[in-house]
C-alpha cells in the first residue's frame, strides 16, 4: 500500500483520566469510521493537570494508558500513537512517553521526550517541564509499519530542534509524528510555520495531533491539529474544537516530491 488515510486527533484533556480516555476513544472511533488507518493522539492525552497530581498517579496511569492504547488498536484495528503520557522515572520524576501500537496490539516503538519545555512567556505563564520530567537519552525511532509506511516519533517542543527531524528523515521516515500540547500564546505565531518547515525541509508528511482549549488554571492550548504533505501544503486542520484532522498519506507522492526537490541529496554534512 502506498496511500492511506491518517488522522491527527485533537482533545481537551483534563486532570480526569476516565474522561480523557472516553474522549479519546470517541475520536478514535470517528477517525476509523472515516477510514483512517494511522491515528495519533496528542501529548498529555491521558492526563493534563498539575504536577503534584501527575506524580501521585503516574504509576497507575502509566499502566492504564499503555493498556488503553493496546486495547484501542486491537478494537479498532488501527495503528495508534499515544502522543505522550507520564511514566515513573525516579523520585518525583516521570518520563513523557509516546508509544506507537500496531493493530494487533504489539508496541512497535516508544520514545521518551528529549527536549523539555522550560520557558518564561511574555503572557506571564512559566513552564518548567524539567522540574518533574526526566528527559529521554535515546534518539527517537523510525519504524516500518506493515502495509503503511515508515513512521518517525517526536513530541511537541522537539519541533523547534530541526536536527531531530533530520535524523528521522535520514532513517527513512515517510511520516513525522509531532503530537503536542502547544501553548496558545506561542501556537498562534509558531505552530503551523514550524510544522510546515519540518515537512518541507525533510520532504516528509507531518502528522500533528494537538491539545486545544482550557485545561484548568491558566493553561490554554492552541489546537489546530494538522496533516501536512511533503511540499508543506496543509491537507487538513482540526480548528479549535475537539475533533480530528484527516487526510491521505501517499508514499509515492512523497517520492515524486523528493525527485523534484532533491535537497536531502545535496547536503554536505562533512562541513558541519
Amino acid at each position: 500500500m502506498t496511500s492511506f488515510l491518517a488522522a491527527a486527533i485533537q482533545l481537551t484533556s483534563t486532570a480526569d483520566p476516565d474522561a480523557n480516555f472516553a474522549a479519546a476513544e470517541e475520536q478514535i472511533d470517528l477517525a476509523v469510521r472515516r477510514g483512517a488507518e494511522l491515528v495519533g493522539l496528542p501529548e498529555n492525552f491521558a492526563f493534563m493537570g498539575d504536577d503534584e497530581h501527575r506524580l501521585e498517579i503516574a504509576p497507575q496511569l502509566a499502566e492504564r494508558a499503555q493498556q488503553f492504547l493496546i486495547t484501542m488498536a486491537r478494537r479498532y484495528q488501527v495503528t495508534l500513537l499515544g502522543g505522550g503520557y507520564p511514566v515513573p522515572a525516579g523520585e518525583r520524576l516521570t518520563s513523557n512517553r509516546a508509544e506507537l501500537v500496531g493493530k494487533d496490539g504489539q508496541i512497535l516503538a516508544r520514545y521518551d521526550k528529549i527536549h523539555l519545555f522550560d520557558v518564561d512567556l511574555p503572557d506571564g505563564n512559566t513552564y518548567r517541564e524539567s522540574a518533574t520530567v526526566q528527559p529521554g537519552d535515546a534518539l527517537p525511532p523510525v519504524v516500518d509499519v506493515p502495509g503503511l509506511c515508515r513512521v518517525g516519533l517526536s513530541i511537541c517542543y522537539d519541533v523547534r530542534f530541526p536536527e531531530l527531524y533530520r535524523h528521522l528523515a535520514s532513517a527513512g521516515a515517510d511520516v513525522l509524528f509531532i503530537p503536542a500540547a502547544f501553548t496558545a500564546f506561542t501556537g498562534k505565531d509558531h505552530w503551523q510555520v514550524l510544522l510546515q518547515a519540518r515537512a518541507i525541509e525533510n520532504t516528509a508528511y507531518v502528522l500533528a495531533p494537538a491539545q486545544t482549549g482550557h485545561h484548568g488554571g491558566r493553561r490554554q492550548t492552541h489546537g489546530h491539529a494538522l496533516v501536512i504533505d511533503p511540499w508543506g501544503t496543509v491537507l487538513s486542520d482540526a480548528g479549535s474544537a475537539p475533533g480530528q484532522a484527516v487526510a491521505p498519506v501517499d508514499v509515492q507522492h512523497r517520492q515524486r516530491i523528493q525527485a523534484q526537490m532533491p535537497s536531502l541529496q545535496h547536503r554536505r554534512p562533512a562541513l558541519f
